[in-house]
This record gives structure tokens, sequence and C-alpha cells, in this order.
């Protein structure tokens, strides 16, 4: 399977259009229309960005395993959310999480 064969039985799987996948990512829609308009292969910083929205690894575009979001890539996201927060909306966060674990 190719790449864009790839991107759009992930797309499919998470009832996505291109533009939602452009908005997710953060790029242009013209630019991931043009791929597929002209068959070209995405650049790894591009594929990246998708993968990071789809929230796969690189190596779960490429392996074809199930494709909803690995753990790793789900911690990876967190952790790079959680820096960017404030002490105090750390602080909060932690305290959702503790209500959330209650029975």
């Amino acid at each position: 399977m190719d790449c864009l064969e790839r991107i759009r039985e992930l797309l499919q799987e998470r009832g996505w259009s291109v533009y939602r996948l452009a908005q997710e990512a953060g790029v242009p829609q013209s630019t991931l229309a043009n791929l597929f308009l002209r068959n070209n292969v995405p650049t790894l910083p591009t594929l990246e960005r998708i993968c990071q929205a789809l929230g796969i690894t690189l190596q779960e575009f490429f392996t074809e395993q199930p494709t909803l979001p690995s753990e790793n890539a789900m911690t990876e996201s967190l952790l790079e959310q959680w820096k960017d927060l404030s002490p105090a909306q750390k602080s909060l966060v932690l305290e959702l999480m503790r209500q959330l674990r209650r029975p």
C-alpha cells in the first residue's frame, strides 16, 4: 500500500475529510489536495504532522498495524501539552485526573 492509500484508509477509519486532516495537522488543505490530485508522496515533515494529527507514529503508519491512537503517541501528546501549562493549570489537570479515577 502506498502513502496516499494509507492516508485515505486512515481518514476513512476515522470518518475524517481531507479538510479535517488539514486542520488537525496544521497543513494547508491545498497541500493535501495537491498530494492526492498529483499522486505525490508527502514530504517527511508533512507525513509527521499527518501522523501526529491521526494519533499514530510513523512506524505505525508504515507497518499498517491497527491505527487507534497508540499509548506512546497519546503519552507524547499529553507531555507536549503539559509543558505549556502554567503551574495552576497543572494542578487543575491533576485534580481532574484524581476525580476521574474515583469509583
